[in-house]
């Protein structure tokens, strides 16, 4: 960016970053740009196309410039801005925690769907592996009668989930446990759910190369990576049968069908569910074998 005494405006911005974005490959270019000065000058995305002749002051431009440096660098634009909208709610997030998708929206969309006539009912739901708190905390947002918490074996991610219950004005309880060692933890041994949730870790290290470099460079590797995302799963597939609890699951699109068949040694009714895209990605499992 030249720092001459060129006026730059809104409009002037937002081309010369777009095409600064493009010769580095940076998705979503111009939303990088337009998400930038957003965030900057205090607007509305679209407010930017009614402003397009405003000019932007040096202080503007010195708050601009080590942003649009860092997505330069494949940064991803939340972390930068550090938040997310997550369905109702708002997320803060930083590298210690991953990055909210939006088939994690429908994975909520399938629970709330699952149980539309339990808004008064006082439904106890735990999110293992909670990350940034997202799922519970956009649950509690629409169930405000259900007891909703989260664990993470992550302290730093934990904090932000607290962070973001607190902001979100939600009552959510979080605690740290380790989903591959649920005895270790007295929460987890002996609470009840009657709903358990997970978006676990299910990419293989041999799928790293797969990932691109926002993803790779700066989301944290504990909450993408699992060297047996399988028997991780069975591991919470197993605890959540043995409480007697409702299970839905986030799944990589390429192993969905043995997650599935792995719940089904364990519950009654199993169902495969879609993303928008086409893809298996969710599992539900009610009626526990054992219950």
């Amino acid at each position: 960016m030249n720092k001459s005494e060129q006026v730059w405006t809104v409009l002037s911005m937002l081309e010369w970053a777009t095409g600064y974005f493009e010769k580095r490959d940076i998705p979503d270019p111009r939303l990088s740009i337009e998400w930038i000065l957003a965030e900057i000058l205090g607007l509305k995305r679209l407010d930017l196309y009614l402003q397009f002749d405003r000019p932007l002051s040096s202080e503007e431009l010195d708050s601009i410039r080590p942003l649009v440096k860092r997505r330069g660098a494949f940064e991803p634009l939340q972390y930068i801005t550090g938040s997310t909208q997550f369905r109702n709610v708002l997320i803060k997030v930083t590298p210690d925690v991953l990055i909210p998708r939006a088939e994690t929206e429908q994975l909520v969309d399938l629970i709330l769907n699952h149980h539309s006539g339990d808004d008064k009912q006082t439904i106890h739901l735990l999110d293992l592996g909670t990350g940034s708190g997202c799922i519970p905390i956009a649950i509690k947002k629409e169930k405000p009668a259900w007891n909703c918490s989260g664990s993470d074996i992550s302290e730093k991610a934990l904090q932000i989930a607290k962070e973001n219950a607190a902001g979100n004005n939600t009552s959510v309880s979080f605690f740290r446990a380790d989903m591959m060692h649920p005895e270790n933890s007295k929460e987890l041994s002996e609470g009840t759910w009657d709903i358990i949730t997970s978006n676990p870790p299910y990419i293989t290290t041999e799928e790293e190369t797969e990932l691109s470099p926002q993803v790779l460079k700066y989301e944290p590797g504990i909450a993408l990576f699992h060297p047996d995302p399988l028997n991780l799963y069975k591991t919470i597939i197993k605890f959540s049968s043995k409480k007697g609890s409702s299970l839905y699951l986030e799944c990589n699109d390429k192993t969905a069908n043995n997650v599935g068949e792995i719940a089904s040694e364990f519950y009654h009714d199993v169902t495969l569910h879609i993303d928008l895209d086409g893809n298996n990605r969710f599992i539900s499992a009610r009626k526990p074998l054992n219950n």
